[in-house]
């Protein structure tokens, strides 16, 4: 299948190295971006007229807590991950499965939790949202071959270190060292106790266990001082800001970021659902946190939200370049607003509107209905796509 989308007036890359694009028009075939560039035309199953609007990559969720299916029992919630989708959400990366009702703890039934729950997304796209589940909450005791055999039948990921009862770094870098020489990433918890059960985890914690990414940097909901985030902005760790934390602290951690030259190590998670809700449009919400509030140009904070988080879990999207999967947003300004175009809006503080979803090239969404309606609708001109969301 050929998709060919057209008259696109803004590309954001994803790349925050090289955020914006010289082009007009998209080709996809068969599910990834073929070519990108001015003028693309030809013969194509389905052709979108972008109607001077943006494409940016589809954004991702670098924090979420999912269990199983489209199902919270956290906010007792049905189909939130198809409501994310009508935030732009393509990708959701879980930091654990914590609110499972009765969540083992036992290193067994730890293990089998991790990969009953990698390979049941792996077999499942809710809506068709790319969930990358099976986050493992380390407990004392576990061994290197416990990390070896998950890897084994496919899990990539560390949950949240803290929320378990490996609660110092000593008795985590062991472990991290194992998870990282097979293969996974690891997302260790800072700030206050988010849950019932799980510690509070400090900088020093955090700079002894040497993890992949400084989970909810700005607290998950209790951030540390600033000082703690300002010694691990030092390091070469992603540093993750999420809507479900303090907003005050993200700002500092953005900044401190900019002094340091580390744009590329920031990523945007949600952290939930989780006692602040079930937040469809949070990282569409944080993106225009941090180009308002922050002075942050927004094709970078789109990046954040993109291509930086592809880079730090190596996965084949978030980037607008040929070869990539074909998950992608066509957004412009909401009516009403004082931008005139999707940037503009975000730097004005407001969300931009979304008026189609693609994953793997194909359309899941029109008009969304949890943004505002976009000013400059995308149309199917050719083809078939389903009917824009109602509000």
């Amino acid at each position: 299948m050929k998709t060919l989308i057209k008259n696109i007036g803004l590309v954001v890359s994803g790349d925050i190295v090289n955020p914006l694009l010289d082009a007009d028009s998209i080709v996809i075939a068969d599910g990834k971006i073929a070519a990108v560039g001015k003028g693309l035309d030809g013969e194509a199953d389905t052709v979108i007229d972008a109607k001077g609007s943006a494409v940016i990559p589809g954004l991702m969720d670098s924090h979420c807590h999912p269990v199983f299916g489209d199902f919270t029992p956290r906010q007792r919630t049905m189909d939130f991950i198809e409501s994310g989708l009508n935030g732009g959400l393509t990708t959701m990366i879980s930091a654990g499965e914590v609110h499972l009702p009765g969540r083992p703890k036992d290193i067994v039934g730890l293990k089998a939790l991790a990969v009953v729950a990698a390979k049941a997304y792996a077999n499942l796209r809710p809506a068709g949202v790319k969930v990358h589940g099976g986050a493992p909450i380390l407990e004392l005791g576990m061994v290197e071959e416990d990390f070896a055999e998950m890897a084994r039948h496919g899990v990539t990921l560390v949950g949240e270190i803290g929320l378990g009862s490996v609660r110092t770094g000593k008795e985590a870098a062991p472990m991290v060292r194992w998870a990282k020489k097979h293969g996974m990433t690891v997302t260790i918890h800072t700030g206050g106790p988010s849950i019932a059960g799980s510690s509070p985890i400090s900088a020093e914690v955090v700079l002894e266990a040497e993890p992949h990414v400084v989970g909810h940097i700005n607290g998950g909901t209790t951030s540390m001082s600033e000082r703690e985030i300002d010694s691990l902005v030092a390091t070469q760790m992603a540093l993750e800001i999420v809507h479900c934390g303090n907003g005050k602290t993200a700002l500092h951690t953005l900044e401190r970021a900019r002094e340091a030259k580390a744009l590329h190590r920031i990523i945007i998670g949600n952290d939930a659902p989780s006692g602040t809700g079930v937040v469809p449009l949070g990282i569409l919400r944080v993106v225009a946190h941090l180009a308002s509030l922050g002075g942050l140009a927004p094709e970078a904070a789109i990046c954040m939200a993109t291509g930086n988080t592809a880079r730090v879990y190596g996965l084949p999207v978030g980037v607008i370049e040929p070869g990539r999967e074909a998950d992608l947003c066509i957004v412009d300004a909401p009516i009403g607003s004082v931008g005139t175009t999707a940037l503009e809006a975000l730097t004005a503080g407001d969300l931009f509107g979304i008026s189609m979803v693609l994953i793997d090239g194909q359309i899941k969404i029109g008009r969304s209905r949890n943004t505002p309606p976009a000013a400059r609708a995308a149309d199917v001109v050719k083809g078939h796509g389903p009917a824009g969301g109602g509000h």
